[in-house]
């Protein structure tokens, strides 16, 4: 590991950061310590990386702003690497935005906004990168990304650069062709939006904003909804009805606002977030025979 950090750095591929918490790179605000993370400059950067690291069988996860992943409390090991400098953003045509992976999606709602390009405001509120949204196929009132998508350039596991359509996508509710395919990942993507009128555009998306801070734990570090809405009902009134909402364990609590939120009220370590994970699906399971799906990614815990 040693060996192939110093070939990183000799390379002048990109920012580097050792030993660093990962309770700054996790909205959950929790986790051990990662070993290494690597900031590449560009895509060719990236691609010389990935292809160092696996002529070297050195295994590496890609990261956003952390906001769908639950980190566990031991050492991270591995290579982390963090799309930072992936932010370029280019408004063309009439209604078309090319934006980098790592740009930040409420930071690319608000500038469609003062463009008068409408149909990001479901997105309004979602604290990822556009890579992160990708991948998970983000959304919100009733939207998701799949809706607006054009195209996607991806990097394959053979480290090939391709253009998929909308339809090669495969989006599906939080889920995408990135999923199913491991080691795929997203560099850039071209979105079709509409014109508006910004005023209008403005309104929803403050609507929207109220709307969260009534309703969701905002003032928490939380990862957002914890599970998926089994199909016609919802996670969080599940948890509800077994008398979950509201419990702490350690640092950790089932938000008393909405029930499909676990948030870090206190310091909580990860272990204690995932206690609760577990908690709220034996008891939904006992209770309802409704198999809760965990929307988020749970890393370092085998």
């Amino acid at each position: 590991m040693e060996e192939i950090i110093q070939e990183i750095k000799d390379s002048n591929l990109g920012r580097i950061e050792e030993n660093v918490s990962l309770k700054k790179y996790t909205t959950y605000r929790s986790g051990g310590t990662a070993r290494c993370i690597v900031y590449p400059k560009d895509i060719p950067s990236l691609v010389t990386i990935l292809r160092m690291l696996q002529n070297q069988k050195i295994d590496y996860k890609i990261i956003g702003n952390g906001s769908n992943l639950l980190f566990s409390d031991k050492p991270y090991d591995k290579i982390l690497i963090k799309l930072s400098e992936f932010d370029w953003i280019d408004f063309f045509g009439r209604n078309k935005v090319r934006v980098g992976a790592g740009f930040p999606l409420i930071k690319l709602c608000i500038m469609a906004m003062k463009k008068s390009l409408t149909g990001l405001e479901f997105a309004s509120g979602i604290p990822g990168t556009v890579g992160g949204s990708i991948f998970m196929n983000a959304g919100a009132y009733k939207s998701d990304m799949g809706y607006i998508v054009q195209s996607v350039k991806i990097l394959t596991k053979d480290l090939r650069i391709i253009n998929l359509e909308n339809k090669e996508m495969d989006f599906h509710y939080r889920s995408s062709y990135l999923q199913k395919h491991p080691g795929t990942i997203c560099l850039e993507v071209v979105l079709k939006l509409h014109k508006g009128k910004k005023d209008a555009i403005n309104e929803v998306m403050q609507e929207r904003r109220e709307r969260r801070l009534a309703s969701q734990p905002l003032e928490y570090p939380s990862a957002g909804s914890v599970f998926r809405n089994p199909e016609g009902n919802f996670a969080g009134k599940l948890i509800e009805d077994v008398g979950l909402k509201g419990m702490k364990h350690g640092g950790a609590m089932i938000s008393e606002k909405h029930a499909n939120f676990i948030v870090n009220y206190k310091d909580a370590s990860s272990e204690d977030i995932k206690y609760l994970m577990d908690l709220c699906k034996k008891k939904v399971k006992d209770e309802f025979d409704i198999d809760l799906k965990v929307e988020q990614e749970l890393v370092n815990w085998e």
